[in-house]
């Protein structure tokens, strides 16, 4: 039998009838393994709670308390989930409610305590859909999985880094040979645990993250996301009704749009599937009929321009210092103060003189960034831009390139470009309020011809 792990995000465990209708698509499948999100809003509700306690805002947080405890008890009682489940919830919600108050007496959240108190989400909504599906299912076994024992992490908490041979030890322990058994386990995403047992985020999107590193970890044959669109789209939609569905594309392409602003994956998912080759479906749960898109190692068609991804709230920072001129290592020191701050930077040029980098605009809060770059050189930023990239194949080999890309934009001032690095990437940096024109142009002139 074939192995698969299916991750379903939060509009996908919405409600009861979100979770019923994802209940029939894993028996259909046949998962092995089910890896949900937190219901939909319940992680901003979370964070919303954290704040507020921490600020000992008691009446806002009793309200947040109220309504998360509301929503989930409201999911058991649709869902007519068993006195088990619905203790097991309760208890939850009781847990969070203390970690609540404690952070409220101490006027205090510290990094721990944030990613426990973000880790009930997924912790409840596994606990209903663990009961969703074995209804649907009654003749086979499902089970709740604490993702905790498996997936391993360090101690970065908000931004863990998992520990890919622990996990693939810890898979082994605790689940067994998947094949022989006839168990649907039921996990969370976003979640794991560090050396010391301490529960860790991966950062937000992380449960698509999660999916992936699980399939790798257990040898999966498919990793299937399951959210609430058919699949990747050459554009955003929202952005150009021109666009239209991608039904194969390569992990490379797929990792540069995830990147460079596709909202549909989160950048990190496909690492992990691509080190197996592990193939990757992304669907839509409310419309599991339909197509969706297939993220294979290799596919037929490699067009010069496969689609065109928007990232907003770009700044362009610039490091400028004579010292530059002819010192091999430089770019090394400049490299090393944004790893050590854990900071990522999406595009990059320099000249003799200068580098000109582009970051999310939530870069500009960290101070310690940007003093250990001025200790480099003269340092300017710039803000109200987007970077808009061309994906495709072959783009560093195919002449006339250019002139068709600037063709199409060419009243529209272009501050930086960056091609050369991938053969899948071509990124234009432009004003904020242009980027979603230069994106319609683009899809127009490039990829509906």
């Amino acid at each position: 039998m074939k192995l698969i792990v299916s991750k379903f995000g939060g509009t996908s465990m919405g409600d009861a009838q979100a979770m019923r209708r994802s209940a029939k698509i894993c028996h259909k499948q046949n998962s092995t393994i089910v890896v949900v999100s937190a219901t939909s809003g319940t992680t901003n509700n979370l964070i919303a709670l954290s704040q507020a306690s921490e600020l000992g805002k008691l009446e806002e947080s009793e309200k947040l308390i109220a309504s998360i405890r509301e929503r989930h008890l409201k999911l058991a009682a649709d869902l007519e989930v068993t006195a088990y489940t619905r203790t097991a919830v309760e208890d939850l919600l009781g847990e969070m409610e203390t970690l609540a108050r404690g952070i409220f007496m101490m006027r205090e959240c510290s990094p721990r305590a944030f990613d426990r108190m973000q880790s009930f989400g997924e912790r409840l909504s596994s606990l209903l859909f663990t009961e969703a599906l074995a209804q649907e299912w009654s003749d086979h076994t499902v089970k709740c999985l604490d993702v905790r024992t498996v997936l391993a992490t360090d101690n970065l908490y908000g931004r863990a880094t998992p520990l890919i041979d622990k996990t693939t030890e810890n898979a082994q322990r605790v689940l067994g040979d998947l094949r022989q058994l006839k168990t649907t386990w039921v996990t969370q995403g976003f979640i794991g645990a560090d050396p010391q047992g301490h529960t860790t985020t991966l950062g937000r999107g992380g449960s698509d993250y999660s999916a992936s590193l699980i399939g790798e970890a257990v040898g999966a044959d498919i990793v299937e996301i399951w959210t609430d669109v058919d699949g990747i789209a050459t554009t955003d939609p929202r952005l150009h009704a021109g666009a239209r569905a991608i039904r194969d594309i390569t992990f490379k392409e797929a990792a540069e749009m995830a990147v460079f602003g596709a909202k549909v994956l989160h950048p990190t998912t496909l690492t992990p599937a691509q080190r197996k080759d592990i193939p990757v479906f992304v669907g839509s749960s409310f419309e599991p009929e339909k197509a969706g898109t297939w993220i294979r190692r290799n596919v037929e068609a490699a067009p010069t321009f496969r689609a065109v991804a928007l990232k907003k709230e770009q700044v362009l920072v610039t490091l400028s210092t004579p010292k530059m001129l002819n010192t091999h290592g430089f770019l090394a020191r400049v490299f090393d103060v944004f790893q050590q701050n854990r900071v990522s930077v999406d595009a990059i040029t320099t000249s003799e003189i200068s580098i000109a980098m582009t970051v999310d605009r939530s870069t500009l809060t960290h101070e310690k960034l940007f003093l250990e770059l001025k200790e480099l050189g003269e340092v300017t930023t710039e803000e109200g831009f987007s970077l808009v990239s061309l994906i495709g194949n072959g783009m560093n080999h195919t002449p006339g390139l250019a002139v068709k890309i600037f063709g199409a934009i060419s009243d529209i001032n272009v501050r930086m470009i960056c091609l050369g690095a991938s053969r899948h990437n071509f990124c234009v940096l432009v004003n904020e309020a242009q980027g979603p024109e230069v994106v319609k142009r683009f899809h127009q002139q490039l990829i509906e011809v």
